[in-house]
Protein backbone atom coordinates (compact mmCIF):
# COMPACT_ATOMS: atom_id res chain seq x y z
CA UNK A 1 0.00 0.00 0.00
CA UNK A 2 1.43 3.22 -0.65
CA UNK A 3 1.72 5.60 1.92
CA UNK A 4 0.48 9.34 0.58
CA UNK A 5 2.11 10.88 3.79
CA UNK A 6 5.37 10.56 2.39
CA UNK A 7 7.70 13.43 1.73
CA UNK A 8 7.73 12.78 -2.15
CA UNK A 9 4.85 10.71 -2.76
CA UNK A 10 4.83 8.19 -5.81
CA UNK A 11 1.93 10.57 -7.54
CA UNK A 12 3.59 13.89 -6.90
CA UNK A 13 7.09 11.80 -8.85
CA UNK A 14 4.80 11.17 -11.66
CA UNK A 15 3.77 14.82 -11.85
CA UNK A 16 7.33 16.05 -11.43
CA UNK A 17 8.25 13.85 -14.36
CA UNK A 18 5.77 14.73 -17.09
CA UNK A 19 6.35 18.70 -15.74
CA UNK A 20 9.95 18.20 -16.71
CA UNK A 21 9.18 16.86 -20.14
CA UNK A 22 6.62 19.42 -20.84
CA UNK A 23 8.67 22.76 -19.38
CA UNK A 24 12.18 21.05 -21.29
CA UNK A 25 10.28 20.97 -24.55
CA UNK A 26 10.64 17.08 -25.16
CA UNK A 27 6.93 17.23 -24.88
CA UNK A 28 5.14 19.85 -26.88
CA UNK A 29 1.14 21.70 -26.86
CA UNK A 30 -0.72 19.12 -28.41
CA UNK A 31 1.54 16.00 -27.67
CA UNK A 32 0.17 13.30 -26.31
CA UNK A 33 1.42 11.92 -22.96
CA UNK A 34 1.58 8.23 -21.69
CA UNK A 35 -1.57 6.46 -20.22
CA UNK A 36 -2.07 5.67 -16.47
CA UNK A 37 -1.74 2.41 -17.11
CA UNK A 38 1.77 3.08 -19.37
CA UNK A 39 2.70 5.92 -16.30
CA UNK A 40 1.86 3.41 -13.56
CA UNK A 41 4.28 0.59 -15.43
CA UNK A 42 6.78 3.52 -15.37
CA UNK A 43 6.50 4.24 -11.93
CA UNK A 44 5.92 1.00 -10.08
CA UNK A 45 2.29 2.73 -9.16
CA UNK A 46 -1.14 1.58 -9.36
CA UNK A 47 -3.21 3.11 -11.72
CA UNK A 48 -5.09 5.33 -8.81
CA UNK A 49 -1.58 7.13 -8.00
CA UNK A 50 -1.26 7.25 -11.94
CA UNK A 51 -4.70 8.80 -12.36
CA UNK A 52 -4.44 11.47 -9.02
CA UNK A 53 -1.41 12.77 -10.77
CA UNK A 54 -2.86 13.13 -13.79
CA UNK A 55 -6.25 14.55 -12.75
CA UNK A 56 -4.08 17.32 -10.37
CA UNK A 57 -2.12 18.14 -14.25
CA UNK A 58 -5.49 18.74 -15.52
CA UNK A 59 -6.49 20.60 -12.76
CA UNK A 60 -3.22 22.72 -12.78
CA UNK A 61 -4.08 23.12 -16.85
CA UNK A 62 -0.89 21.39 -17.82
CA UNK A 63 -2.73 18.77 -19.49
CA UNK A 64 -6.20 18.11 -21.24
CA UNK A 65 -7.92 14.57 -20.94
CA UNK A 66 -10.46 13.67 -23.58
CA UNK A 67 -12.61 10.78 -22.80
CA UNK A 68 -12.07 8.27 -25.16
CA UNK A 69 -8.97 9.83 -26.85
CA UNK A 70 -6.54 10.31 -24.79
CA UNK A 71 -4.32 13.20 -22.74
CA UNK A 72 -2.78 15.88 -24.61
CA UNK A 73 -0.41 18.58 -23.06
CA UNK A 74 -2.57 22.02 -22.57
CA UNK A 75 -1.93 24.47 -25.45
CA UNK A 76 -2.04 28.27 -24.03
CA UNK A 77 -6.21 28.49 -23.77
CA UNK A 78 -7.10 30.61 -26.49
CA UNK A 79 -9.10 33.66 -25.93
CA UNK A 80 -12.59 34.62 -27.65
CA UNK A 81 -14.04 37.95 -27.87
CA UNK A 82 -17.07 38.23 -26.21
CA UNK A 83 -18.07 41.95 -27.34
CA UNK A 84 -17.51 40.95 -30.86
CA UNK A 85 -18.97 38.39 -33.00
CA UNK A 86 -16.30 36.31 -34.87
CA UNK A 87 -16.27 32.97 -36.82
CA UNK A 88 -14.95 30.06 -34.63
CA UNK A 89 -12.98 28.90 -37.56
CA UNK A 90 -10.63 32.12 -37.56
CA UNK A 91 -10.51 32.38 -34.00
CA UNK A 92 -9.29 28.50 -33.82
CA UNK A 93 -6.50 29.44 -36.64
CA UNK A 94 -5.37 32.41 -35.22
CA UNK A 95 -4.48 30.41 -31.96
CA UNK A 96 -2.68 28.09 -34.54
CA UNK A 97 -5.00 25.33 -34.46
CA UNK A 98 -6.55 23.34 -37.24
CA UNK A 99 -10.25 24.07 -37.09
CA UNK A 100 -12.67 21.30 -38.49
CA UNK A 101 -16.25 20.98 -37.66
CA UNK A 102 -19.65 18.39 -37.80
CA UNK A 103 -23.23 19.19 -38.58
CA UNK A 104 -25.06 17.69 -36.18
CA UNK A 105 -28.24 18.93 -37.50
CA UNK A 106 -29.63 21.28 -40.00
CA UNK A 107 -33.32 21.53 -40.39
CA UNK A 108 -36.63 23.63 -40.16
CA UNK A 109 -38.39 23.34 -37.55
CA UNK A 110 -41.84 24.82 -35.73
CA UNK A 111 -41.03 26.67 -32.89
CA UNK A 112 -41.90 26.23 -29.86
CA UNK A 113 -43.08 28.62 -27.38
CA UNK A 114 -39.84 29.07 -25.42
CA UNK A 115 -37.85 29.52 -28.74
CA UNK A 116 -40.20 31.56 -30.25
CA UNK A 117 -40.40 34.03 -27.49
CA UNK A 118 -37.16 34.34 -27.66
CA UNK A 119 -36.93 35.15 -30.98
CA UNK A 120 -40.38 37.58 -31.45
CA UNK A 121 -42.00 35.30 -33.20
CA UNK A 122 -45.56 33.09 -32.41
CA UNK A 123 -45.57 29.60 -31.14
CA UNK A 124 -45.04 27.36 -34.06
CA UNK A 125 -43.79 29.61 -36.35
CA UNK A 126 -41.00 28.19 -39.04
CA UNK A 127 -37.51 28.81 -38.05
CA UNK A 128 -34.24 27.40 -39.32
CA UNK A 129 -32.30 25.39 -36.58
CA UNK A 130 -28.78 24.42 -36.40
CA UNK A 131 -26.69 21.93 -34.23
CA UNK A 132 -22.77 21.99 -35.17
CA UNK A 133 -19.69 20.84 -33.56
CA UNK A 134 -16.56 22.46 -33.74
CA UNK A 135 -13.09 20.70 -33.56
CA UNK A 136 -9.16 22.24 -33.19
CA UNK A 137 -7.03 19.28 -34.00
CA UNK A 138 -10.10 16.93 -33.66
CA UNK A 139 -11.07 17.98 -30.12
CA UNK A 140 -14.24 19.77 -29.70
CA UNK A 141 -14.01 23.14 -28.41
CA UNK A 142 -17.62 24.57 -28.82
CA UNK A 143 -21.10 22.98 -29.41
CA UNK A 144 -22.69 25.93 -31.41
CA UNK A 145 -26.96 25.36 -31.45
CA UNK A 146 -28.73 28.19 -33.57
CA UNK A 147 -31.78 29.12 -34.01
CA UNK A 148 -32.73 31.71 -37.16
CA UNK A 149 -35.68 33.63 -38.26
CA UNK A 150 -35.87 32.70 -42.49
CA UNK A 151 -36.62 36.41 -42.83
CA UNK A 152 -33.31 37.06 -42.12
CA UNK A 153 -31.68 34.15 -43.80
CA UNK A 154 -33.78 32.50 -46.10
CA UNK A 155 -30.99 29.91 -47.66
CA UNK A 156 -29.91 29.19 -44.42
CA UNK A 157 -30.31 25.74 -44.72
CA UNK A 158 -28.68 25.21 -48.35
CA UNK A 159 -25.27 26.38 -46.87
CA UNK A 160 -22.21 24.11 -46.69
CA UNK A 161 -20.93 24.76 -42.87
CA UNK A 162 -18.05 22.55 -43.16
CA UNK A 163 -16.83 25.34 -45.39
CA UNK A 164 -18.20 28.26 -44.16
CA UNK A 165 -19.00 28.79 -40.76
CA UNK A 166 -23.08 29.94 -39.99
CA UNK A 167 -21.42 33.39 -38.41
CA UNK A 168 -19.14 33.90 -41.04
CA UNK A 169 -22.40 33.42 -43.58
CA UNK A 170 -24.92 35.42 -41.42
CA UNK A 171 -22.50 38.11 -40.87
CA UNK A 172 -21.92 38.44 -44.54
CA UNK A 173 -25.62 38.81 -45.44
CA UNK A 174 -27.39 40.09 -42.09
CA UNK A 175 -24.96 42.94 -40.92
CA UNK A 176 -25.84 43.19 -36.77
CA UNK A 177 -27.48 45.75 -35.56
CA UNK A 178 -27.37 45.06 -31.83
CA UNK A 179 -26.46 41.75 -30.05
CA UNK A 180 -27.84 40.59 -26.06
CA UNK A 181 -25.18 38.13 -24.49
CA UNK A 182 -25.98 35.74 -21.21
CA UNK A 183 -22.86 34.23 -19.72
CA UNK A 184 -23.15 31.20 -17.70
CA UNK A 185 -21.00 28.42 -15.77
CA UNK A 186 -23.18 24.92 -16.20
CA UNK A 187 -22.73 21.11 -16.61
CA UNK A 188 -23.96 19.49 -19.66
CA UNK A 189 -26.29 16.53 -20.31
CA UNK A 190 -25.16 13.42 -21.84
CA UNK A 191 -25.71 14.39 -25.23
CA UNK A 192 -22.84 17.35 -25.36
CA UNK A 193 -20.61 15.27 -23.27
CA UNK A 194 -20.26 12.39 -25.47
CA UNK A 195 -19.76 15.36 -28.60
CA UNK A 196 -17.02 17.12 -26.71
CA UNK A 197 -15.98 13.98 -25.02
CA UNK A 198 -15.91 15.13 -21.46
CA UNK A 199 -16.68 13.90 -17.93
CA UNK A 200 -20.05 14.70 -16.67
CA UNK A 201 -18.33 16.95 -14.06
CA UNK A 202 -16.65 18.80 -16.75
CA UNK A 203 -17.78 22.82 -15.84
CA UNK A 204 -18.58 24.37 -19.22
CA UNK A 205 -19.04 28.43 -20.17
CA UNK A 206 -22.26 28.79 -21.93
CA UNK A 207 -22.85 32.14 -24.04
CA UNK A 208 -26.53 32.23 -25.05
CA UNK A 209 -26.99 35.12 -27.77
CA UNK A 210 -29.40 36.99 -29.29
CA UNK A 211 -28.57 38.82 -32.47
CA UNK A 212 -30.75 41.73 -34.34
CA UNK A 213 -30.56 42.20 -38.15
CA UNK A 214 -32.69 44.46 -40.29
CA UNK A 215 -34.74 45.54 -36.96
CA UNK A 216 -36.16 42.06 -36.05
CA UNK A 217 -34.46 39.42 -33.65
CA UNK A 218 -32.29 37.51 -36.17
CA UNK A 219 -30.89 35.11 -34.32
CA UNK A 220 -30.98 32.93 -31.00
CA UNK A 221 -28.18 30.92 -30.35
CA UNK A 222 -26.52 28.63 -27.54
CA UNK A 223 -22.60 28.29 -27.51
CA UNK A 224 -21.23 25.42 -25.21
CA UNK A 225 -17.44 25.26 -24.68
CA UNK A 226 -15.49 23.02 -21.62
CA UNK A 227 -14.29 25.72 -19.25
CA UNK A 228 -10.84 23.84 -19.63
CA UNK A 229 -10.06 24.62 -22.99
CA UNK A 230 -11.74 27.97 -23.94
CA UNK A 231 -11.96 31.54 -22.03
CA UNK A 232 -13.69 34.81 -23.29
CA UNK A 233 -12.13 37.96 -22.97
CA UNK A 234 -14.11 41.31 -23.32
CA UNK A 235 -12.91 44.77 -23.29
CA UNK A 236 -15.22 47.77 -22.48
CA UNK A 237 -14.16 51.23 -23.95
CA UNK A 238 -16.51 54.34 -22.72
CA UNK A 239 -17.12 56.29 -25.50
Amino acid sequence: MENSDQPFALYEKIKTSVVREIESGKLKPGDKIPSETQLARAFNASRMTANRALKELAEESRIIRVQGVGTFVAKPKPEASLFHIKSIAREIKNWNGQHSCEVLLLREEHLSLDIAGKMDLAEGDPAFHSIILHRDRGIGVQYSERYINPAVAPSYLEQDFTIVTPSEYLLEIAPIQEAEHIIEAITVNKYIQQHLKILPEEPCLSLTRRTWSFDRVATYSRIISPGSRYKLKGKFNRE
